[in-house]
């Protein structure tokens, strides 16, 4: 059984989030009060989300990625991963991580066959990066990246562009990628921040982060991008890493959308910008079957929004999007 949504797009990637929780307060993410986390109880249990893992595994899900929030804040995490490494069927398992508790962690997750970590480093400013994120964790994050390039896990570093907070950090980005073997990724910023757009508009869309970048290298030259990317990927000669661009805003990328997503608390969104389809967690605390699941499953990736401006426009009562990035799953 293989899943396919209603446009003819293959659905292999499940993208879940295991907590809502962060130790970061980042600007884009959530307001620096932070944001009202959900009851522990009213999280999926490891047990529930391994039971849903297998399930959509038999569905033809083949890689899934572990967000948060913060993913390494929730006690046992080690555990979880140990056990979904061992689900036939998954053959890929990525995190996304904000890298401040992450680098002692390391040496297990290259033995468990993790293949990539996006580290989510907006500045290599300290002072800016304590501004962004309102916590003084530079170092311990650095220390993270360091370790994932030593140990051979294949590295994305995601930096949002935020206008008036680090595009003059973009630049000594790009630099990074001259002698570490790194994929540095711009993303516009979302809407996503616990309180609606900081913007009237953007202005640091796709377009205007890769024209700053070739004033400063005017020799980048577009690369291939791999199936189903969501970023425009670029090489800079003589550079060992790489240099992305997502339009996250913009969304020119979901004609070719092959992932699914699941909030920390079971809410399955067939786009980042819907504002969700059905709850996992409450079908299966109500008893549902494995098979009434895939069917909730097939029906909602069956009526799947083409893109993410139609699904913005089909939330619930036209509500503009105010949620945090956190309790969505990154």
């Amino acid at each position: 059984m293989r899943i396919t949504d209603n446009h003819g797009r293959l659905i292999n990637y499940l993208r879940l989030a295991v907590t809502d929780r962060c130790n970061l307060r980042c600007f884009y993410c959530m307001p620096e009060e932070g944001i009202k986390y959900a009851p522990r109880k009213d999280l999926l249990s490891y047990e529930e989300m391994l039971r849903l893992i297998h399930l959509v595994a038999g569905m033809g899900i083949e890689k899934v990625r572990i967000t948060g929030g913060e993913p390494f804040v929730r006690r046992d995490m080690m555990d979880f991963l140990r056990a979904l490494s061992r689900v036939e069927g998954i053959r890929q398992v990525n995190i996304t991580t904000n890298g401040t508790v992450t680098a002692p962690l390391i040496p297990e997750l290259k033995q468990l066959g993790i293949k990539s970590v996006n580290l989510s480093l907006d500045t290599l400013d300290r002072q800016r990066f304590f501004e962004i994120t309102r916590r003084d964790e530079f170092d311990n994050v650095m220390q993270t990246l360091d370790g994932l390039l030593a140990y051979g896990i294949s590295t994305k570093i995601n930096a949002v562009v935020m206008d008036g907070k680090n595009i003059d950090d973009i630049v000594p980005m790009v630099e990074l990628a001259r002698e570490k073997a790194v994929d540095v990724r711009f993303i516009e910023e979302m809407p996503f921040n616990g309180e609606g757009s900081h913007y009237a508009r953007l202005n640091w869309d796709h377009r205007a982060i890769l024209e700053l970048i070739r004033r400063h290298f005017p020799t980048i030259e577009k690369i291939p991008d791999p199936p189903f990317s969501t970023s425009y990927n670029y090489q800079i000669p003589g550079f060992k890493g790489t240099v992305g661009i997502i339009a996250a805003y913009s969304r020119t990328f979901c004609g070719t959308c092959n992932r699914i997503r699941v909030t920390p608390q079971g809410m399955l969104k067939t786009c980042l910008y819907d504002d969700g389809i059905f709850n996992f967690r409450d079908l299966m605390r109500a008893g549902a079957t494995d098979e009434q699941l895939q069917h909730a499953l097939l029906q909602a990736t069956h009526s799947r929004a083409k893109d993410g401006w139609e699904a913005e426009r089909n939330r619930n009562f036209g509500l503009p999007v105010t949620e945090s990035m956190s309790t969505i799953g990154g």
